[in-house]
C-alpha cells in the first residue's frame, strides 16, 4: 500500500488532469475554429438544413 507521500502525489495529479485536458480542448478550439460552422457561418449553397424549395407546378 502507497504511503502517505504516494497519496499525496496521485492526488495531486487527478487534480492535475481536468487541467490539463481544459487546455487541450480550449487549444484544439482555437486552432480549429476557422473550419467551425457555428463561429464562421454556413453558405446558403451548402447548408444541409437551408428550407427545401417548392415545386412551382403545384
Amino acid at each position: 500500500m502507497p504511503g502517505s507521500s504516494g497519496i499525496a502525489a496521485m492526488k495531486k495529479v487527478v487534480q492535475q488532469l481536468p487541467l490539463e485536458a481544459a487546455a487541450d480542448l480550449k487549444q484544439f478550439g482555437l486552432q480549429n475554429a476557422q473550419h467551425d460552422p457555428v463561429l464562421t457561418g454556413v453558405s446558403s449553397g451548402t447548408n444541409p438544413i437551408r428550407p427545401q424549395k417548392v415545386c412551382s407546378f403545384l
